[in-house]
Parts: structure tokens; C-alpha cells; sequence
């Protein structure tokens, strides 16, 4: 077959190869009781949460980091922040954002659930305005909040983080989209542009060292310079 003017789709273009992704997946050691259960309501509702891959990461750092003091904007389910509060020492303490009423109900829910309520706070509203009020020196912030407002969030967050801080941001290759033109669906064209402008911006801040992995949906690792 002659490839030469063959243009990828969405469903053929991966950011890491399906066969390299079921092997990482084999691998990894799965989760049980309630993590579990959260990942078939997440599958069964089409609620996004991490995948495995970028689940383990962020458990590595987390410890590597000795984080004590996370801020996570996007609760969804509670999935992530739990996946983080396993990682920290009993003390540690995680502030997570979320603004759909419906999530924070279920989120609470599932957090004591899994006994992490005195751990795990989460503060319902609109992030680009809680982020104005809250104090700072957090050692870890995660962004997986609403991918066009990336941006908008990130000089804030900046200003929340302690040098020598780590921000981790979820999902920056949107489905592959942000790395080709010719991947772009035409409704998503605006999130993917300021994705792309969002990549931009951490990548060359003379505050930040980042680093762009492509696992999961993509993940950028901006370390914060003292």
C-alpha cells in the first residue's frame, strides 16, 4: 500500500502505540475495592479520570517529592486526589478544586469512603476565582481542571507553588490533537489551540523547567526554579 498521501485519523494516530500501552497496562499492578470501583463508575459514566500509567507516575512523584501540601484543580470523582493522598504520609494534606456541583456531592462521598475525609478538602467553584483566595506553598500542584483554561489558571498556580515546587498537567496532547493539524476535529479546535498556546508558555517561563511526556493523554512535568 502506498502510504505516501495517507492521512491519519483520530482513531489511527496514539500518542504511545495501543500494543506498548496494553503491555505498560499488563504490567501495572492493578487496583482493588474502591479505586477499583471508581474506575468502572468513571468507564461506565464517561467520567475522564487518570489512566493507570500516569496514576503510578504521580504516586512516584508524590513520594519522590515528599509533598506534604498538594493542590489538585479538577476533583471529578475524587479518583486522582485519593491516587495522591495513598502516596503522602499521613499528614499530608490535599486542597482540590472542583466546579460541577454533582462531582463535589460524589466526590465527598467517595473520599470517605475510602476514610481519606480528614486529608482530602474540596472546595466547590469556579477555579479561576478560588484560586485568587487560597493561601500559598503548596510543594505539588495538579492541573487536570478544564483544558481551555489551562492558561488562564497556570500564573496563578504559579504564584501558589513554592520554589522547588512541581506542577504536573494532565492531558496537554489532548487525544494527539495538539501535535497535528490534520488530527483536529472541528469542535475541538478551540481547546486545542490553547493547549497549544498553554505548551508554549510553560515551556519557555523563565520560572519553570518542564519536561512533556507522552503517556496517558500527556503529561507535563514544570519544576519551579528556587
Amino acid at each position: 500500500m502506498n502510504n505516501k498521501n495517507h492521512q491519519p485519523s483520530i482513531e489511527e494516530e496514539e500518542i504511545v502505540q495501543q500494543h506498548v500501552k496494553d503491555y505498560i497496562k499488563e504490567l501495572l499492578p492493578q487496583h482493588q475495592g474502591l479505586l477499583k470501583e471508581l474506575e468502572d463508575y468513571a468507564a461506565a459514566h464517561h467520567v475522564p479520570i487518570i489512566q493507570g500509567e500516569v496514576a503510578a507516575l504521580i504516586q512516584v512523584l508524590v513520594k519522590t517529592s515528599k509533598a506534604e501540601k498538594i493542590l489538585e484543580i479538577g476533583t471529578a470523582i475524587g479518583y486522582s486526589a485519593m491516587i495522591m493522598a495513598e502516596a503522602m504520609e499521613e499528614e499530608g494534606r490535599i486542597v482540590t478544586l472542583e466546579r460541577n456541583e454533582k462531582m463535589v456531592a460524589l466526590a465527598g462521598e467517595n473520599i470517605r469512603r475510602g476514610g481519606y475525609e480528614n486529608q482530602i478538602q474540596i472546595i466547590p467553584g469556579d477555579a479561576l476565582e478560588t484560586l485568587h483566595f487560597l493561601p500559598g506553598d503548596y510543594d505539588l500542584i495538579f492541573m487536570d481542571g478544564g483544558k481551555g483554561h489551562y492558561r488562564e489558571m497556570l500564573d496563578l498556580a504559579i504564584s501558589l507553588l513554592k520554589p522547588g515546587g512541581l506542577l504536573i498537567s494532565d492531558n496537554i496532547l489532548y487525544k494527539g490533537m495538539v501535535s497535528s493539524e490534520e488530527l483536529v476535529q472541528r469542535r475541538k479546535r478551540t481547546i486545542v489551540h490553547r493547549m497549544r498556546e498553554y505548551l508554549e508558555y510553560i515551556t519557555h517561563h523563565r520560572e519553570l523547567t518542564t519536561s512533556i511526556i507522552p503517556i496517558g493523554d500527556g503529561v507535563a512535568l514544570s519544576y519551579k526554579k528556587n
